[in-house]
């Protein structure tokens, strides 16, 4: 037992005992300013239209302000989702060695672009096993109120014959977020080298969703 936990505090650390949010932080940053950037050439739009535009520009911004007051549907949105505004879930994959995390807006609407930061822990462990990313491109998502997204995190299942180690939670840390949520799975991976190498997660709004 002892050489087991040895040898997976050996891949832990291997991996990296910090937290991928900062990673995903970019990515995010990245589609904010997208965001922000289509906001000003709309305005500007607008702004510089005939007074026959300028009627249509009113009735825009009539329909505008009633999806702003109302469940937040469409591409209006108050700016990165929190942590705190989210409702988080698991559940496996059809492929074997797959989790699916789902994220549930339970405010107004908000986006996501960009990695979550996902940490494996186990109490065999001296320290978490973070995921890394996958070469997947990251899409832009709006989650109106009530509305969910998801990701998928990849993991090598334990067909070793072993006992191998058993992950009892993990860490996420949603795109443009510093605070993470604790989500209970069960996972059973096995103690070998390149455990941390096929421990991988896709960006958010990617697969099925």
């Amino acid at each position: 037992m002892r050489a087991r936990k040895l040898t997976l505090a050996a891949v832990a650390l291997a991996a990296g005992l910090s937290l991928t949010a900062c990673q995903g932080n970019e990515d995010s940053a990245a589609g904010t300013n997208d965001d922000s950037s289509a906001a000003s050439s709309s305005s500007s739009s607008s702004s510089g239209g005939n007074s026959q535009a300028s009627g249509k520009n009113a009735s825009d911004t009539g329909d505008s302000t009633k999806a702003a007051e109302g469940t937040g549907h469409g591409q209006i949105n108050t700016g990165p989702c929190k942590t705190a505004n989210l409702a988080f879930d698991s559940a496996h994959g059809m492929g074997e060695g797959t989790l699916i995390v789902s994220m549930r807006n339970t405010s107004d609407a908000c986006s996501l672009k960009g990695f979550p930061g996902v940490d494996l822990r186990s109490e065999e462990a001296s320290g978490p096993l973070s995921a890394s990313r996958s070469n997947l491109s990251s899409p832009s998502v709006v989650l109106g109120n009530g509305e969910t997204t998801r990701f998928t995190l990849h993991y090598p299942p334990n067909n070793s014959g072993g006992s191998g180690v058993n992950v009892s939670s993990i860490d996420v840390t949603p795109p443009n977020e510093t605070h993470s949520t604790s989500l209970k799975v069960d996972l059973n991976l096995p103690v070998s080298a390149d455990t941390e190498t096929k421990v991988s997660v896709d960006p958010v709004g990617t697969g099925k969703q």
